[in-house]
């Protein structure tokens, strides 16, 4: 897992304050199931309060989308 941020600015519509990039080790292990609710508990034990503050976070959030990438190899 790592996280970028972006140096300059850019318009509003293509604004974006972080990107967090997630690797599997393969696209199995990206695509098994998993206990989300286990994983949430675990994170944010106190769930009246995460709940509160997800959906505050999705009310005051502009856009939002999924990006997946894939390396280039530039030696190529």
């Amino acid at each position: 897992v790592w996280m970028d941020q972006p140096r300059y600015h850019t318009t509003e519509d293509g604004r974006w304050d972080y990107r967090v990039t997630i690797v599997f080790r393969n696209s199995t292990v990206a695509n098994e199931p998993f206990e989300e609710d286990a994983l949430k508990k675990q994170l944010w034990p106190d769930q009246a309060t995460y709940e509160r503050e997800e959906q505050r976070r999705f009310e005051i959030l502009d856009a939002h989308w999924d990006l997946p990438v894939r390396a280039l190899d530039l030696e190529k």
